[in-house]
């Protein structure tokens, strides 16, 4: 039986560890003692993910909340040191530490695990954006450097891995679990009476998320963003469920009436896991920043237009439905136009994201 220490902490972990723990629990040669770093706190962002993914309750809340990048964390640092001492829930020594993604919660964890000499294991291990203004960006080539187990989700990884240095023997290529949690949830996101709510029919919409720096954080940059988006909602509807960054910065910056003056484009609150899958499986076209969304876009053949300069999923360019646009507004209008008329190329899926990503990976782990 092993003995996994299980770190979640802000929204994509929730969607990533879900199916491994279920596959785990299947394996009857587990047991999985589920930590939250809470890095998410609001219950938008955390507690309804928990529920509509079907994910055990934590055995250990952190707590840790918002702060600066040292300061989040340090408080993990020194708040999960106790806990991977203290053992599992059966009161035995951790085999492994088991982190997912490249949040802080992520970094710290394996940092505090690799200090007690406890192995880790990262899933997602080998993403690289080359970009190391980007945390994130950090906090992967961190993890990566302590990890024992290196779980990978495309062949690009291993490339990266290898030249690092990593020995063969510690690199696996499984998937990618966020596509396991995609179609494990499909079916039952259509009960969501989301589209009904809002009025909205089936590839006749499009649907934005913003929350990077790069994007919201200067007015200009973030000005000339809405109004594209302005312009194109008089054709295709847009929903926009607005991370709360995002909402500050468009207040801050007195922009509020792009947004208020475009009837085309619906504003929301963040949407639990299961209504924003029902958005974007039925949307015509994603604008996104973010990273899981250039994943099940692809496995979904949908457009997928990401706003960023640089990419760790370069596969969901090359092979699949992503383009880069990075913060440019003449760029973005030029790509939806594609997706209008028609002209756009939404690839193919990559090999190996079919949904059976966790049964892969505990069988590595359990041995």
């Amino acid at each position: 039986m092993k003995n996994l220490a299980c770190v979640v902490g802000a929204r994509p972990n929730f969607m990533k560890m879900a199916p491994l723990l279920r596959a785990l629990n299947a394996t009857g040669k587990a047991n999985a003692t589920l930590i939250h770093t809470g890095q998410h706190y609001d219950k938008t962002l955390s507690d309804v993910f928990f529920e509509q993914l079907e994910i055990q309750k934590p055995d250990v809340s952190l707590d840790v909340g918002s702060g600066t990048q040292a300061g989040q964390t340090a408080k993990i640092l020194e708040r999960i040191e106790p806990v991977l001492e203290a053992g599992g829930t059966n009161g035995k020594p951790f085999d492994y530490l088991v982190v997912v993604g490249d949040v802080n919660s992520t970094m710290a964890a394996a940092i505090a695990a690799a200090k007690l000499q406890i192995k880790v294991a990262h899933v997602e291990a080998g993403l690289r954006s080359f970009d190391r203004a980007m945390p994130e960006e950090i906090n992967r080539i961190v993890t990566d450097s302590i990890s024992d187990l290196l779980l990978v989700s495309d062949p690009a990884g291993i490339d990266h891995l290898k030249r690092e240095g990593h020995p063969d023997s510690a690199i696996h290529l499984v998937g990618n679990l966020m596509i396991d949690t995609l179609m494990h949830s499909l079916e039952k996101s259509k009960s969501t009476s989301v589209l009904s709510d809002f009025k909205l029919m089936p590839k006749q919409y499009g649907v934005v998320t913003l929350h990077r720096p790069s994007n919201v954080d200067d007015k200009e940059t973030l000005t000339g963003i809405l109004k594209v988006l302005k312009k194109v909602s008089d054709e295709l509807p847009i929903v926009f469920p607005i991370h709360p960054r995002t909402a500050a910065r468009i207040e801050s910056f007195g922009i509020q009436s792009l947004l208020d003056d475009a009837p085309g484009i619906t504003v929301m609150p963040p949407q639990g896991y299961l209504e924003f899958l029902s958005l974007t499986s039925n949307s015509k076209v994603i604008v996104t920043d973010s990273g899981g969304l250039q994943e099940e876009s692809t496995v979904m053949s949908i457009p997928c237009l990401t706003m960023r300069e640089n990419t760790e999923r370069p596969i969901t360019v090359t092979e699949g439905s992503s383009t880069l646009v990075g913060n440019d507004a003449g760029l973005l209008a030029q790509q939806l136009q594609l997706v209008l008329d028609g002209k756009y190329d939404v690839g193919s899926c990559p090999a190996g994201w079919d949904g059976k990503a966790a049964g892969r990976i505990a069988k590595i782990l359990v041995g």
